[in-house]
């Protein structure tokens, strides 16, 4: 069953939806009440109206947090995506109980009053049966689908191997760095390496952290508040792995590990800057995947989102994650925001070369 109006908190679900968004943590964080209740807390933005998407069957049931925006006058669309943003590394509906397109179909088929123009979806794990049940389940509803390229996704088989056998799989390169600037900094009493796991140490690992980051080069967080909180999160959830390094008794590289269902997810890595030089960020990752393939026995490392070529160094398979967009034809907003994304990809095509073929270096010159 759907709703003809969303609920618009996570106070407002029916006790079927809050007992399905509880379990969801063996999906994955991404997809638990614990990851939405710090989300919505510390990271939602001011101008958006909640509406979760909530359906069941007799063998299942399904929610879809999503926002509201948009709209207004000069035919802007009103845009109803996700509960995410830069910080959501997967998304995508929470279910208990096996899902399928008929499930997703009564998701979408209850949106009543709010009529949305467009539907945004990302960042979803094409891989996964869900991609195409959603896309199916949307055109069912009527509306106008396609999907794109969000990100490439690094992960490591562990395989079971241990961490010296992993380490000993790194590319030469690496390997020579790792063993050359840590021995470096060992002879001189310099380094200092602390892997936290537990509750009691989360406010002073917070504080270091945040120290870090805000002399890394990274930009300022846009929401302060959501890191301490998904640390604290993690924390009570033993979820936390996290990582510490320290030059001269000053903290130099922090990483914020999450360890869950035998998978280690590479959250966030920082580096004070004046360190850089001495591969601080390396080192600290090699110990934390020592602890976490020797100790925790994960079988998956999970660097999340990102194509960085360092990555590739690390892990050992490439995976995407994609979004869908979908598009109301039933509204004229929907209908004019459909005709500029498929007019564009359209246009886009004109001019290419047919299959097979290849432009001659006349065509290409200027």
């Amino acid at each position: 069953m759907t709703d003809t109006t969303a609920p618009d908190s996570l106070a407002s679900l029916p006790d079927f939806a809050l007992a399905t968004l509880q379990s969801g943590v063996t999906q994955g964080i991404f997809h638990s009440l614990a990851w939405y209740e710090n989300y919505l807390a510390t990271a939602r933005p001011s101008d958006v109206q909640l509406r979760f998407l909530t359906a069941r069957s007799a063998e299942a049931s399904a929610v879809l947090p999503m926002q509201l925006s948009g709209g207004g006058g000069h035919l802007l669309p009103r845009l109803l995506s996700g509960v995410q943003n830069y910080y959501s590394c997967q998304f995508g509906p929470t279910v208990s109980g096996p899902p399928s397109q008929q499930l997703f179909e009564q998701l979408f088929g209850g949106l009543g009053a709010d009529r949305p123009d467009v539907i945004d979806l990302h960042p979803l794990d094409r891989q996964q049966p869900c991609f195409d049940w959603l896309r199916a389940a949307l055109r069912s509803n009527g509306w106008w689908v396609d999907s794109y390229f969000c990100a490439g996704n690094w992960q490591l088989q562990v395989n079971g191997r241990s961490y010296s056998e992993y380490f000993a799989s790194l590319p030469s390169r690496l390997k020579n760095t790792l063993r050359r600037k840590k021995q470096a900094l060992e002879r001189t009493g310099q380094l200092q390496l602390e892997i936290i796991a537990d509750a009691e140490q989360v406010e002073r690992l917070i504080d270091a952290y945040t120290a870090i980051y805000n002399a890394s080069w990274k930009q300022p967080e846009p929401y302060p508040d959501f890191m301490p909180g998904l640390i604290r999160t993690c924390a009570r959830q033993g979820w936390l792995r996290a990582g510490l390094a320290y030059v001269d008794d000053r903290p130099a590289a922090a990483q914020i590990w999450i360890v869950h269902n035998a998978q280690a997810l590479i959250y966030k890595l920082a580096y004070d800057e004046q360190f850089g030089k001495l591969s601080i960020g390396s080192i600290l990752t090699a110990a934390l995947m020592q602890h976490v393939i020797d100790t925790d026995r994960v079988e998956l490392v999970d660097y999340l989102m990102g194509d960085e070529p360092y990555k590739r160094d690390w892990m050992s398979r490439r995976n995407e994650r994609w979004g869908i967009i979908a598009y109301n034809p039933r509204t004229l907003p929907g209908l004019l925001a459909a005709a500029r994304h498929f007019g564009g990809k359209w246009l886009k095509t004109i001019g290419k070369p047919p299959p097979g073929k290849t432009p001659t270096a006349a065509a290409n010159h200027d």
